[in-house]
């Protein structure tokens, strides 16, 4: 795994990157850990506390978490235990779906996401997003979505072939947004 390790308002240290690298081995077990998988830690000082944010890139997907602690050491130790948690659950829903018969990393849909990052002002669009829609189910699409942390998720349902979005609820459950006007089957 490679590691990018930035600190804002703060220096790392030799002892706070081997710190973040020792823990993240921990996530060795959920998927092929090779030079392809990027980690990109951020860690921001505060007057009171700390925020620490872990992102790992890999081919078939992206895992990401952000923890604010009083304690630098705790806030990566949270982070750590979150993305964990977001990929032992991740691989409990995807295996009940295919018989248990596939680790995490073969049951990872492909999502091909390019960023484009623009510097701009308070009032001006400061980052943009173009996004490969896959065919793929709701449940792959659920899955998806809180694999990257994310409160909504745009994909192209199996079923009938249309851009939809799939969101968090605030009241609990997940709500669906179909797009109605059709489009060229250009896929």
């Amino acid at each position: 795994m490679k590691y990018t390790i930035i600190g804002k308002n703060i220096e790392v240290t030799d002892s706070i990157s081997a710190y973040i690298q020792n823990k993240m081995k921990r996530m060795e077990k959920y998927f092929v850990i090779n030079d392809d998988v990027l980690c990109r830690a951020v860690v921001q000082s505060y007057k009171v506390g700390a925020k620490v944010e872990i992102t790992i890139f890999t081919k078939e997907m992206d895992f990401r978490t952000e923890v604010r602690n009083n304690d630098l050491y705790a806030a990566v130790d949270l982070a750590v235990d979150k993305l964990e948690d977001q990929m032992r659950r991740l691989k409990t829903r995807m295996t009940r779906g295919h018989n248990g018969k596939f680790g995490l990393g073969e049951l990872l849909a492909l999502q091909n996401i390019e960023e484009e990052i623009e510097e701009a002002g308070e009032e001006e669009v400061v980052r943009t997003k173009s996004i490969y829609v896959e065919p793929m189910s709701l449940d792959d699409a659920i899955n998806q979505m809180d694999a990257l942390g994310h409160t909504f998720f745009i994909y192209l349902d199996s079923e009938d072939n249309e851009i939809s979005v799939v969101y968090k609820r605030f009241d609990g459950g997940y709500g669906v947004i179909q797009v109605e006007n059709k489009l060229a089957d250009n896929y």
